[in-house]
């Protein structure tokens, strides 16, 4: 395997997706500490909104200071897509188009399809648990 390395001072390069393998890894990019939420009387949307929150780091760490432009419909935004099977949890397909999704939301995108797809896969627990109604 090739090694890229970093024109700036000569040493290796290590892609992202190396690098942000979980939500710890993430944070450590970001340098953020983690933090518990506790939201009373919304019980069963906590898991919902603590994944979304965990995605919203993620997608940050893995875009490497890359903000989408939403007022450039030229410029490529990607999204992980997942058809929710019955029974089975989620299964995987990516999709990209570049205006704003209400399913996914503007904070999830990705620079890159390849991001997206490595992003639904690596951490499709935690999609599940932002995507899935708890009763």
């Amino acid at each position: 395997m090739k090694t890229l390395f970093d024109l700036r001072d000569g040493s290796p390069v290590i892609p992202v997706t190396e690098r942000i393998k979980t939500f710890d890894d993430a944070c450590r990019a970001l340098g953020i500490d983690k933090v518990q939420i506790g939201i009373v009387g919304l019980d069963k949307d906590c898991e919902s909104i603590e994944a979304y929150l965990k995605l919203i780091v993620i997608a940050r760490a893995l875009n490497e200071g890359w903000e989408p432009d939403w007022s450039n419909s030229s410029e490529g935004k990607y999204m992980p897509w997942f058809e929710h099977k019955s029974g089975f949890g989620l299964a995987y397909g990516d999709y990209d188009f570049w205006f704003s999704c209400a399913g996914v939301g503007s904070r999830l995108c990705f620079k890159s399809k390849e991001l997206a797809i490595y992003a639904g896969k690596q951490f499709a627990d935690i999609y599940n648990d932002y995507l899935t109604i708890k009763q």
